[in-house]
Formats: structure tokens, C-alpha cells, sequence
């Protein structure tokens, strides 16, 4: 192999939190060959076994950074509780580390703001691990919606439903799942959300919320409405983009897209005509390529720390605009009113 096609020296890299997302990072960290794997840390230890030498575990952040200089990560990502995320990144960054930082970016938009203040200041890179947004479904909605195939895009709908994850303790519905669905609505319709009401539910005795539903617009237009929940007992992941020309149907769980034509409906009535709605057409189920979506990410994010600037990552401004887009559901749910949301994400008041 010549030296100008030669693979790249894989990246030192490292995980912090071997919990339920944790330990999945670690597997590809240690086997994809983009990165040597130099370490994990979790005050727990390694319960899951996901660390093949249980020499590289350590309880701190500080233990990592100090075991081996001649070693330490150039890049490492976060997955620890919500509430944990900015005291690790600013640990990290300080040292001279790069982030991948587990959605939601902080557990408020002043905390995402502070850690990307953090991240600015010290110079590395920085990106969100909101990883629907790898899923092969989702990347070929997406591209057919852009090239047209729909028309003029109506309305984008997700599902996000299921039973309660024990290892949630630390927010509620809206950080943990739909800042998934804030992100993916905007990503999939073409523009920013621009107005949205929200409904919360409290079923489970927990201070925080178990079930949203979300319905807004976005700034061309589109409308878009998001069910998640904490309830259900059947795990449910669908997303849906309606056009002029028919719908668009991602099952994130299965990595399936399928293509819902609108038919033709006739008449000879003239004055029926300018009413004609759509019948059911042709039905297609596409063939993809399905690649893990974790490992997706991880290979974006270490071409952006190689210095690819248009490398397919989720910057660290597009995780601050989802907390800031659950920031304003919950609030509209708690106040009872539409929020009109500013450019960005940021919540201003009630819609008039």
C-alpha cells in the first residue's frame, strides 16, 4: 500500500461511563480500528465487562489522564449520568482531549452553554452523540426528502414509546428520549422549530415527567408532533415524513424505510376536482446498507478531530438547541401555552 493511501494511525481514545450506552462505545472503541483503546472510567468498575483488559479501568477521570502521559486519549466520549457531563468534559479539555458527549448535552441550557464555552477555550473538538441521526433509515428518509421525492413536505411525525429504563434517575422523558425527536424533526423537515405545545404526564410517582406529547411547526411551515413515552409495553421507534407525493416511513428499531405513494383519484365532476384528496398507491420497501449507528458516529467524530471540517457529526451548538427545545416543552407543558421559539432554539415566550 502506498504512503498516500495508507490507513491513518488510529486514535487514542478512551470512555468515560461503562453504563448502558457506555459499554456499547467501549466494544467499538476497542474493536472498530479507528481508535486504541487507552481506557475507561467508572466508579462502578467495569459490571458489564466490557473492558478487555481490566488493567485500563479507572474510578476518575484524573486516574485516566494520569496513568501513562506517553498514552493519554486524544479523544474520549462521555456517558455518564446528564447531571455528570460537564464536570467530565471540563476534566477532559483542560488535558487536552476531545469529546463526544452523550444527548443530552447538559441537563440545561446554561450548563451546554458552559461546556461549550469549555470546549471553545481549549481548543479540541466537540460533538453530540445524538445517533439516531446515523441510523441507515433515517440518513435515506432524509436524502429522498431532500431530493424531492415527496413534493412540498406536510408534516413530520415521530414515536419514540416503550417501558421504563431502570438506569434513568437523573431527568425525565423529555431530556433522555425526545431531545432525540427535537433534533430529528428539524434534521428531517428542513428548518428550525418556530412554535410548539406540549402535554406531560407524571404516572410513575418520579418527580420527573414519563409520557410527552408535542405538536409545533417549523419555520417553513411544516408541522410536526412527537409521542414519547416511559408507558408503553411494546418498544415502538417510528418516524414519519408525509408530502404532496406520499410518505416517507422510517423504523429506526429495524432500520427499515418503506415509501407510501400517493394513487391517483379521478373525476368527472369539476366542481369535485379541486377537492381530490389521495388514495393508497404503490407501496416500495427499500434495500439498505445497514451499518451500526454507533459506529457511524464514532468514525465522523474521529474524522473531525483528524481536522475534517465537514465531517458528519452533530455539533455541539445543534446539542445546546435540543436541550433548549426540551427546555421549552417542558416549560410550554407546565404553563399550558405555545412557546414561540427563537432562532437557535431558544424559548422567548407564548406564542400569540
Amino acid at each position: 500500500m502506498s504512503a498516500t493511501t495508507a490507513a491513518p494511525r488510529p486514535l487514542r481514545g478512551a470512555i468515560v461511563g461503562l453504563g448502558m450506552m457506555g459499554r456499547h462505545h467501549a466494544r467499538l472503541l476497542q474493536t472498530s480500528g479507528l481508535t486504541t483503546f487507552v481506557g475507561a472510567v467508572d466508579p462502578g468498575g467495569d459490571r458489564h465487562g466490557a473492558v478487555a483488559d481490566p488493567a485500563l479501568v479507572f474510578p476518575t477521570v484524573r486516574a485516566l489522564l494520569d496513568h501513562d502521559p506517553a498514552s493519554a486519549p486524544e479523544l474520549a466520549v462521555v456517558a455518564v449520568p446528564t447531571e455528570e457531563h460537564v464536570p467530565a468534559v471540563l476534566e477532559l479539555v483542560a488535558a487536552g482531549v476531545s469529546v463526544l458527549v452523550e444527548k443530552p448535552l447538559a441537563e440545561d441550557p446554561a450548563r451546554a452553554r458552559e461546556l461549550i464555552a469549555a470546549v471553545r477555550a481549549a481548543g479540541v473538538q466537540g460533538a453530540v452523540g445524538h445517533v439516531e441521526r446515523c441510523n441507515p433509515a433515517l440518513i435515506e428518509l432524509r436524502r429522498r426528502a431532500q431530493a424531492g421525492q415527496l413534493g412540498q413536505v406536510f408534516h413530520v411525525a415521530t414515536e419514540r414509546i416503550g417501558p421504563f429504563p431502570d438506569r434513568i434517575r437523573d431527568v425525565g422523558v423529555v431530556k433522555d428520549l425526545a431531545t432525540h425527536d427535537l433534533d430529528l424533526v428539524g434534521w428531517l423537515g428542513g428548518g428550525p422549530v418556530v412554535t410548539l405545545a406540549a402535554q406531560t404526564q407524571h404516572r410513575m410517582g418520579r418527580r420527573h415527567e414519563d409520557l410527552v406529547n408535542v405538536v409545533g411547526r417549523l419555520a417553513h411551515g411544516t408541522t410536526f408532533t412527537t409521542m414519547v413515552d416511559w408507558l408503553s409495553p411494546t418498544k415502538v421507534r417510528r418516524t414519519r415524513v408525509l408530502g404532496e407525493r406520499g410518505m416517507l416511513v422510517a423504523d429506526t428499531l429495524t432500520a427499515d424505510l418503506t415509501f407510501y405513494a400517493n394513487g391517483e383519484v379521478t373525476s368527472e365532476w369539476d366542481a369535485a376536482r379541486t377537492l381530490r384528496g389521495v388514495s393508497e398507491g404503490d407501496v416500495t420497501r427499500y434495500a439498505l446498507s445497514r451499518r451500526e449507528p454507533l459506529l457511524v458516529e464514532l468514525k465522523g467524530f474521529c474524522a473531525l478531530v483528524r481536522g475534517d471540517e465537514q465531517a458528519a457529526v452533530v455539533s455541539l451548538e445543534e446539542g445546546l438547541a435540543a436541550v433548549e427545545l426540551a427546555d421549552a416543552v417542558l416549560r410550554s407543558a407546565a404553563e399550558g401555552e405555545t412557546v414561540h421559539v427563537a432562532p437557535g432554539g431558544h424559548a422567548t415566550g407564548a406564542a400569540r
